[in-house]
């Protein structure tokens, strides 16, 4: 069974999860580190770093040590996993913790080792290391001991897992990089293409949040949406619809359900069969996006439903699974 200090980590792209058992999420903060160029030093980890992004002096950068959901950065990581755990355990532990860490389920065997490393680095006794897809079905409630096919759509902020699985692991998988940050990319192009409006991440993140759609909205919801005008330089206000971010996202919500036809076709035909009988399951901030559950069911015909508490699933199943993994006697992964 776990113990107090045994804690599961999201490492996503977009922001970083703890999960402590019996405590549950203890935090949720973007993986962003503002970084000091002159002396290479730690100026903010976090949401304090994320506040700073666009309003720093010259020698301040807020980075993303995590690029679709893989180390891009391993020093910054490192630090950054090492204030987060520290920021959720606490410093005065007797014992190190042990940690599981999540990864997309396409990462390499030298992607997987350097999360492994950079967790013991920031202190862990004992790594588990889970691929995504599996810590959102134990997240969204799925018993995946049993021989039976679960499909799980797991939409973060780089990159989308999806994943058939049976008896504890993934039977047929893939990981695409198409994920919410590409949805916000999708909304700034069409915002300069249609309407010669130069907008920033966070006012598209909004728009995909209030008003954004990947399956026509019963009505047609509009927003005010301020940025900056291409032709005079000026800033302007335009009115958009939900209409026209159908549009905008078309594309990428479209790579997602070619993703799922993907691995629907790859799938064995008995496990094909309890996925039509016990349907599709979305977890990950990108699942919230209005209408996407629906754009599956239409293309798949299978019935598709997002998760109880998506944003968390990932987070909570990586923390259980150290349970799972040593409460059924099997052999352990990493020893």
């Amino acid at each position: 069974m776990l113990v107090s200090n045994d804690i599961g980590i999201d490492l996503g792209t977009a922001s970083i999860l703890v999960y402590i058992k019996g405590k549950g999420v203890v935090l949720k903060e973007p993986s962003v580190v503002a970084i000091d160029r002159d002396s290479n030093k730690i100026k903010a980890i976090g949401e304090e770093a994320r506040l700073m992004i666009g309003r720093t002096p010259g020698n301040i950068v807020a980075v993303r040590p995590l690029r679709q959901g893989v180390i891009s950065d391993y020093t910054v990581t490192e630090k950054m996993m090492k204030y987060f755990i520290e920021k959720a355990v606490g410093r005065r532990t007797l014992r190190k913790p042990r940690i599981a860490v999540c990864i997309p389920s396409g990462a390499t065997e030298v992607e997987k080792k350097a999360v492994e490393d950079a967790t013991y680095q920031a202190g862990a006794r004992d790594v588990e290391i889970i691929e995504e897809p599996v810590a959102a079905a134990i997240g969204a409630g799925i018993d995946i001991s049993k021989a039976c096919g679960n499909m799980i759509v797991d939409i973060g902020g780089g990159t989308a897992d999806i994943a058939v699985i049976s008896l504890g692991g993934p039977v047929v998988s893939t990981s695409i990089k198409v994920a919410g940050d590409d949805f916000d990319e999708a909304l700034v192009r069409y915002m300069r293409k249609k309407h010669n409006l130069l907008i920033g991440e966070r006012t598209a993140e909004e728009i995909k949040i209030n008003i954004g759609a990947a399956y026509r909205r019963p009505e047609v919801l509009t927003m005010e949406v301020r940025g900056r005008n291409l032709v005079t330089g000026l800033p302007k206000t335009v009115i958009v619809t939900s209409d026209e971010t159908l549009e905008a996202l078309r594309e990428p919500a479209g790579q997602i359900v070619d993703a799922v036809h993907n691995v629907l076709e790859r799938t064995p035909p008995e496990l094909a069969a309890d996925i039509f009988d016990r349907g599709i399951v979305m977890t990950g901030g990108g699942s919230l996006l209005n209408g996407l559950d629906q754009l599956i069911e239409e293309k798949s015909g299978i019935t598709t439903m997002v998760a109880e508490d998506p944003l968390t699933a990932v987070a909570i199943g990586t923390g259980r699974f150290i349970e799972f993994k040593h409460g059924d006697g099997r052999q352990r992964r990493y020893s």
